[in-house]
């Protein structure tokens, strides 16, 4: 089996992170400064730039947009586990910041929902689209 795009994931992985900690030693923080930001534009880039010159097959160009589908919420989720990691430690207040931000969320789309009233769907004809009807089969016990 051939994997597609793993390999240009990798470099670009290995690139935003090696440009991601020399940021942070730059920046005088001991931590890596957006090797994950990086690395995804590295790879955005690349892909553009491989699709200009024909340099990529059909295969691999489906595999780098499947792994960088998968890159990002795989990276958010354990991004988010550490924040919520540090907010718990941090005290009540970085709790009721989150859940003052959820609520602020949930109240502007409903605003946004109740001001942006489209058009209804339309009705769906039932005459126009019969459903196919499938006769049962019966088979004896034992499947024969």
């Amino acid at each position: 089996m051939v994997i597609y795009g793993v390999a240009l994931l990798a470099i670009c992985t290995l690139a935003g992170v090696i440009l991601g900690d020399l940021l942070g030693a730059l920046l005088g923080v001991k931590s890596n400064v957006g090797g994950v930001g990086i690395a995804m534009i590295l790879l955005i880039c690349a892909r553009l730039f491989m699709q200009k010159r024909g340099g990529m097959s059909e295969g691999c160009e489906m595999g780098v947009g499947f792994w960088g589908a998968m890159y990002i919420p795989v990276v958010v989720a354990m991004a988010a586990q550490q924040n919520v990691v540090t907010a718990l430690k941090g005290g009540p207040i970085a709790v009721i910041a989150a859940v003052v931000s959820v609520v602020v969320c949930g109240c502007t789309i409903a605003v946004i929902s109740r001001i942006n009233k489209g058009e209804p769907l339309p009705k769906e004809d039932e005459l126009a689209h019969p459903l196919p009807v499938i006769a049962p089969t019966v088979s004896p016990a034992g499947g024969r």
